[in-house]
């Protein structure tokens, strides 16, 4: 399939054409048409597979055909973190730019003067952290009365870090008639209970087993002691002087990485949220263009950080939540390319490990570093038959449908691969 059947118009084509881009995505190709006809959609996917593009066209060209209400935006974006606020916004404009459309991103961590100058002089799209846009609504520079299309991009994420109440205040200001949009890698119960709440009659697409890792994607698990895993660290990166993300779980500990690996000659730098905006651009900047070879990063960076043909992530730590491993690891293998996901993990993380490989419904290889051969082995990997998902339209059935017109069947409201 290209893009051209799948109905998109001549403006967007040509944006994609000059991109490289011939053929969609898995779930660009079940997504896409869904949205062009106005429904509800409930999408998963592993990262790396073009979400993004995937809300975006369909988004762009249903706007195309309106007009704008004096200054209000007629579709809002939200996203977790400001790294992936910019990120949405970039991949808006790269899309758009053959098309009349104004979009702007809002996040915090920086002057909200500036924003507000912008925000009076009208945009289309609003892509948006859920702190600063309330924050923006409360100084009344922003109406959100004319939103005719809401986006939740890593649903599951904002849940994890506790926008649940920020989310319902911003859906109680919006039009109860729009199209709403929920995509992520994982969803969680929680969530989809929250989306029963949010979504009219969705569709849903999964193009992937929920909370499974990209097959491009290669992981090993290293054992190594607690106290031996800068060593650790040290001696895979020096090995194979690949570009590295890294991860650890505190802010304290990324800045002792980074810092640790920057004496050893390594060019090493720390990013999360305690970094101004300025320092955090500058750093994924050169991250990105290849000054910095090692990115040490916490897992609230995890979303938006798209760099292309990323060859490598560490897990220094294994996240405290299991459903974070496969965010972590999908900053590689993206876009079909390879990947490689390695974790340091001590005997005090067997719990972590056996609940990413429950998750994740595979054992993880381990291997050791000469040398550093572990005191206290990890326990043996969990055995037993992979366990069995629970079909996907198990979700589905109970949206209750407000804008008149019969209910849809089942089959014809899921399209899970």
């Amino acid at each position: 399939m290209t893009f051209n059947e799948l109905g998109l118009i001549k403006p967007l084509l040509s944006a994609l054409s000059e991109q490289g881009y011939t053929k969609p995505t898995l779930i660009q190709e079940k997504s896409i048409s869904s949205i062009l006809d106005g429904h509800d959609l409930m999408a998963t996917a592993q990262t790396g597979t073009g979400k993004t593009a995937a809300f975006t066209l369909p988004m762009l060209q249903r706007l195309s055909k309106g007009e704008r209400h004096g200054t209000a935006p007629r579709a809002l974006v939200l996203t977790p973190t400001r790294e992936l606020a910019a990120q949405v916004q970039e991949s808006i404009r790269t899309y758009g730019k053959h098309l009349k459309l104004r979009s702007f991103s809002v996040f915090g961590g920086v002057k909200i003067n500036p924003q507000i100058k912008v925000l009076r002089q009208g945009i289309d799209i609003l892509v948006a952290t859920p702190g600063r846009l309330l924050d923006l609504h409360q100084q009344k520079v922003l109406d959100m009365n004319h939103i005719e299309i809401l986006v939740l991009d890593e649903a599951d994420r904002m849940l994890d870090m506790g926008f649940i109440p920020d989310i319902k205040r911003i859906q109680s200001r919006l039009p109860q008639e729009k199209q709403t949009l929920l995509f992520s890698a994982t969803f969680s119960a929680d969530i989809r209970k929250l989306a029963e709440t949010m979504l009219i009659e969705p569709i849903q697409v999964d193009v992937a087993p929920r909370n499974s890792t990209a097959i491009t994607v290669s992981q090993k698990v290293i054992p190594v002691d607690k106290g031996r895993k800068l060593e650790a660290l040290r001696e895979v990166v020096t090995q194979n002087q690949n570009q590295t993300l890294v991860f650890t779980r505190t802010k304290h500990c990324a800045n002792k990485v980074a810092k640790s690996l920057s004496k050893s000659g390594i060019d090493a730098e720390a990013i999360h949220g305690n970094k101004s905006q300025a320092h955090r651009n500058r750093v994924l900047n050169g991250f990105k263009n290849g000054r910095v070879a090692v990115l040490v990063a916490t897992d609230i960076a995890s979303r938006g950080l798209d760099i292309d043909q990323l060859p490598r992530v560490i897990n220094f730590e294994l996240p405290h939540v299991a459903e974070d491993y496969v965010h972590r690891i999908g900053r590689t293998g993206r876009a079909g390319h390879s990947g490689e996901a390695l974790s340091l993990v001590c005997s005090e993380e067997a719990k972590q490990l056996h609940a990413i490989e429950k998750l994740s419904n595979q054992n993880i290889e381990r291997e050791e570093l000469k040398g550093l051969e572990p005191k206290s082995p990890l326990a043996e990997r969990r055995e037993g038959k992979p366990r069995q998902e629970k079909s996907a339209n198990s979700a589905q059935g109970r949206g209750r449908s407000r804008r008149g017109g019969r209910r849809r069947s089942n089959a014809n409201r899921s399209k899970a691969a």
